[in-house]
């Protein structure tokens, strides 16, 4: 359904207030409180149609509503574009750090966290990946697969996969050949991976295998980036309910390196912030969680990404804002040290 100006001005007035006062919101706080100017039954009428769409939904008995995971997701497409253009001041001089990169991105990670109150996540440049010098992919029994990875700067992955069914010993040999041919002589980074690994030209057959062997590859990227987290104690001081399981998953996820790092970076878009929000952020743990991401380096590549993840009741604008105005610092930090 196309929403009216009237409907995407009343959507976002629901979201505000929501995360201003974590209480379900009716027409009269819409009136009274958001300033809207038209009546309390033009609103009811247009908060019904708005949950008959799946954007809001009504908890228990409440007369209020609440947004839902796609209501947040077309609240902060708009907020977006909204913020777009040069990003506001940072809460510090990063420039100022230039021998100190190390310190700065601890730093920005701190700064981030504190003006949130968000879990900030900031990865580091990587721009000395090692390369992939050598893949084997071995069947040690009907049902057991060994992949073992090298990479020239010596570091070795090698993981056993034991799998539901019999493998054919004919994909075995497909996939040590194509994966010899897509990331062998690359370097270790998560843009190699994902061409290789989610290639739309591959069949479903050789996609479900491939993703079998993928946690091999994903384990040295994670051990050749380093990543700076702040925040995990405050993440929980506002959080309540459904909010703060939603917490403690984002919590627990933090203690899987390579499952950071692959939230962090992935699907980020160089160009402007992304948002992240429920069904977007892949896995079961992540239910409830959103995520506020960008991209900063130099300006033909991209070196690293900072971002904040908390509930899905969260101060979406305040959190694009500071990603953008970080990310911005970041990458004039380091022009100053590669460029």
């Amino acid at each position: 359904m196309e929403l009216t100006a009237r409907k995407r001005e009343i959507l976002r007035r629901v979201v505000e207030e929501y995360v201003a006062t974590g209480q379900p919101v009716g027409s009269r706080a819409l009136v009274e409180r958001a300033g809207l100017r038209v009546s309390s039954s033009t609103v009811r009428s247009e908060l019904s149609e708005l949950e008959a769409i799946g954007l809001l939904t009504h908890p228990h008995t409440s007369a209020g509503r609440v947004p839902t995971e796609q209501g947040y997701r077309v609240y902060t497409e708009e907020l977006v574009v909204a913020v777009e253009g040069r990003p506001g001041p940072f809460a510090i001089d990063l420039r100022a750090m230039r021998n100190e990169l190390e310190e700065a991105l601890r730093q920005t990670t701190e700064t981030l966290s504190d003006a949130t109150h968000l879990l900030a996540v900031v990865s580091a440049p990587s721009l000395e990946a090692a390369a992939v010098r050598h893949v084997e992919v071995l069947q040690l029994q009907p049902r057991v697969v060994i992949i073992v990875v090298i990479t020239a700067s010596g570091s070795v992955s090698k993981r056993v996969f034991e799998l539901e069914e019999q493998v054919d010993p004919g994909l075995v040999e497909w996939a040590a050949a194509y994966l010899d041919e897509t990331v062998v002589g690359k370097r270790a980074s998560l843009a190699v991976l994902r061409r290789a690994f989610e290639d739309p030209g591959l069949g479903m057959r050789e996609r479900v295998f491939l993703d079998n062997l993928r946690p091999a590859f994903d384990d040295l990227v994670a051990e050749a980036t380093d990543l700076y987290v702040g925040g995990a104690a405050g993440l929980l001081g506002d959080a309540r309910g459904a909010e703060l399981e939603a917490c403690h998953r984002l919590l627990e996820v933090l203690e899987r390196r390579a499952a950071v790092l692959e939230l962090v970076q992935d699907a980020l878009d160089p160009r402007r912030p992304v948002v992240r929000v429920g069904p977007e952020l892949e896995g079961e743990e992540l239910h409830g969680a959103a995520y506020v991401g960008a991209t900063y380096g130099l300006p033909n590549r991209s070196l690293g990404a900072v971002g904040l993840l908390g509930p899905l009741r969260m101060d979406y604008e305040n959190a694009i804002r500071s990603v953008r105005a970080a990310a911005y610092e970041l990458s004039r930090l380091v022009d100053d040290v590669y460029g």
